[in-house]
Parts: structure tokens; sequence; C-alpha cells
């Protein structure tokens, strides 16, 4: 994929760039070779878009027609953006100790809760933050079967495993899941 820093003060190659992409969310319009000269690929793909996207047919591209070449390309980025990542546990040395509280127990709560359905041996725990009893005995389990010392602490040893079987059993089942049933819908 071009860089957008090498479109800058390149109209029709930001143009092309654009018409490109978009050409792979939307069947109908042709594919776009980037090369800065507005031919007859450009001039075709440009009629296409305003065809399917309700502007007049002119094959120019004024105003109108570029904001809303532009606002499409921006709402495709969106939609295949990846999530962005969470930091949730700080880098620095950091641990929370059993009876301490601290927000981002909070998010490691939730996390163990939603695992305790589809794990043998995490309990549910309310998440308030406070690392009490059901939330040192799931990190306990959790150092256990990682092979850390099972002091109860959250460390970012146990948060690495925590978020590795987060990641696992829950946000890549989801994707499976998800995967699985569009394409039992493709069949049907």
């Amino acid at each position: 994929m071009m860089e957008e820093r090498f479109l800058i003060g390149q109209p029709v190659r930001s143009l092309q760039h654009m018409l490109g992409e978009l050409s792979y969310a939307h069947e109908a319009l042709p594919f776009v070779a980037v090369d800065g000269l507005f031919g007859e690929e450009t001039l075709e793909a440009v009629m296409t878009f305003q065809r399917e996207f309700s502007r007049p047919v002119t094959g120019r591209v004024d105003q109108r027609t570029w904001d809303a070449i532009v606002y499409q390309f921006d709402l495709m980025e969106q939609q295949r953006a990846r999530p962005r990542p969470l930091r949730g546990f700080p880098v620095r040395p950091f641990q929370v100790e059993p009876g301490e509280q601290d927000d981002t127990m909070t998010l490691v709560q939730t996390m163990f809760t939603s695992l305790s359905g589809i794990l043998d041996g995490i309990e549910p725990s309310c998440a308030d933050g406070y690392h009490v009893r059901q939330l040192v005995y799931n990190t306990r389990w959790l150092q256990r079967i990682s092979g850390l010392e099972q002091t109860g602490s959250m460390d970012r040893f146990a948060w690495n495993m925590l978020t590795r079987l987060y990641e696992l059993f829950i946000v890549r089942s989801r994707e499976l899941n998800r995967d699985a049933g569009q394409e039992m819908a493709e069949k049907i």
C-alpha cells in the first residue's frame, strides 16, 4: 500500500490511490493503477464512482466528487482498521498484592470472569478493583498452570499469561465463530 506521504501534492496519484483501494471494497469500481496520469482507466473509475454514489456522471473531479471519494475512502479505512491495542498493565515494574485495590484489577477481574465460563478452575468475581479472595484464587490458579510461583500477586508475568488465555479463548473464538457463520451464510 502506498504511504500517504508520497501522495502529498500529487492530486492525480492521490485520486488513483483512493479509487484503487475503494475497488477492493466496491465490486463495481474498476482497479486503477497509480501512475499520476489522468488517462482512460482513471476517467472510467471516476465515472463509475459518480454513478455508484449518486453524483452527476461528468468524469470531472470537482470539489463535490473529490469530497465524496475522500469520504468513502476514509469510511473504508475505518472499517478495515485493526482495533487499537490496549496497554492495560503498566510497563514499569508493577504488581498488585493480595488485599490491595487498584483500578487495573477491574480489567483483570473482567477477563477472569469471561474465562470462567470456558476454563475449569476459575471463579467469576465482581469487577471492583479489589484483589481479594476470588481474584487471589484465580491469580494463583493462573500462576500454577503457567509454572509461575503461586504468590497470588498480579504482576506482568501473570498479566501476560492472562491476556494470552483471553485472546485465545475469548477473542479468537469469536473470530472463528464469526468466520464460520459467514461461511455458512455463503453456502445457503
